[in-house]
C-alpha cells in the first residue's frame, strides 16, 4: 500500500545504488559494494546534520529516514541500501510499505555468530537505539540457544565522525567494551553499527590473544545487493568503473570528507 509519496524515476541498469546512513558509517558498506560491484554507479547520502541517530527516539529516526529517502528518490536510483542498523530497525518496514523501490536493510549478524560459537556466548556492540530496538530482542529470542551479550557502544560514532579512530580516547573506550565481552566469555563479537568497522584495528588490538572473532555484516550486505540486482536483471553491464557521488544534509566540506574517508577505508581493507 502506498501513501502518495514520491515514486522513483524510471530506473534501468545504469541507475545508481543509493547508500544511506546518518553519517560516515555507511561508507564501510559502500566500500564492500564497490569492491564486489566496481561497475555500479553509487550515490552516498549522509544525514550528517542529524547524526548520531542512536540516542534519538525511533519515531524521530523514522521521520528523518523518510525525508532522506524522499531526497534520494529525486535521483536516478534503482535500490536503496539503509546502511545504518538504527535506521533499519526504526524505519525499514515503513519504507517498504510506502515506496515502490527495493530496500536492503541492516541487522546485527547474530545468526552467523550463534551458529559458529564454541563457547555458547556471543557479543553484540551497537548504538543505544539498536540495542534497545525490537530487532535485537527478536534476534536474541530466535537464536536463544546461545547467550547474547549486548553492549551499547556510546561515544564510538562521534569518534568516527571526528576522525578520532586512532586517538587515546578511542583506544580506551574500545578497550573497555572489548574487555566486557572477554569477561562474559564471548568468542564472537558482532559489529551492530556501520561506524564500528573503522575502529576494528583497535578492537583487534584489545582482543589480541583472546580468541574472539569480530563479525562485520558489510560483506554479506554487498552480496545481498548483488543477488537482488541479478534476480531483477539490473546489474550494470558496463566495463567502466562506476561513478561515485557523495551528498549530505551538511555542506560541501562534509561531502568532500566522505569521499576522502572512503578512500582511506578501502586502503585499510585491502
Amino acid at each position: 500500500m502506498f501513501f502518495g509519496k514520491r515514486v522513483p524515476q524510471a530506473m534501468n541498469k545504469t541507475s545508481s545504488i543509493a547508500v544511506f546512513d546518518s553519517g560516515m558509517g555507511g561508507l564501510t558498506v559502500l566500500s564492500r559494494i564497490i569492491e564486489l560491484l566496481p561497475h555500479e554507479n553509487t550515490i552516498y547520502y549522509a544525514d550528517s546534520a542529524n547524526c548520531p541517530y542512536g540516542p534519538k527516539p525511533q519515531s524521530l529516526v523514522r521521520e528523518l529516514v523518510s525525508a532522506a529517502v524522499e531526497r534520494l528518490l529525486t535521483k536516478d536510483i534503482k535500490m536503496v541500501v539503509i546502511a545504518c542498523n538504527t535506521a533499519s530497525a526504526a524505519a525499514v518496514e515503513h519504507l517498504r510499505a510506502t515506496y515502490p523501490i527495493e530496500f536492503v536493510a541492516m541487522e546485527p549478524a547474530i545468526k552467523p555468530a550463534v551458529l559458529s560459537t564454541h563457547t555458547g556466548t556471543v557479543g553484540v556492540i551497537a548504538t543505544k537505539g539498536t540495542v534497545e530496538s525490537g530487532t535485537v530482542a527478536r534476534l536474541k529470542s530466535k537464536w536463544s540457544q546461545a547467550g547474547v551479550v549486548s553492549v551499547a557502544g556510546e561515544g564510538l560514532v562521534e569518534l568516527v565522525e571526528h576522525d578520532m579512530e586512532e586517538s587515546r580516547q578511542a583506544r580506551e573506550l574500545v578497550g573497555q567494551y572489548m574487555r566486557k565481552f572477554i569477561r562474559e566469555g564471548a568468542d564472537k563479537v558482532v559489529l551492530g553499527c556501520t561506524h564500528y568497522p573503522f575502529l576494528r584495528p583497535l578492537m583487534e588490538e584489545a582482543l589480541k590473544g583472546s580468541g574472539v572473532e569480530i563479525i562485520d555484516p558489510a560483506p554479506a550486505i554487498a552480496r545481498r545487493v548483488k543477488s537482488l540486482l541479478e534476480r531483477d536483471g539490473m546489474l550494470n553491464d558496463s566495463d567502466k568503473e562506476g561513478t561515485r557521488i557523495f551528498d549530505s544534509s551538511a555542506d560541501e566540506k562534509y561531502n568532500t570528507a566522505l569521499e576522502a574517508k572512503l578512500k582511506r577505508y578501502m586502503r585499510l581493507i585491502r
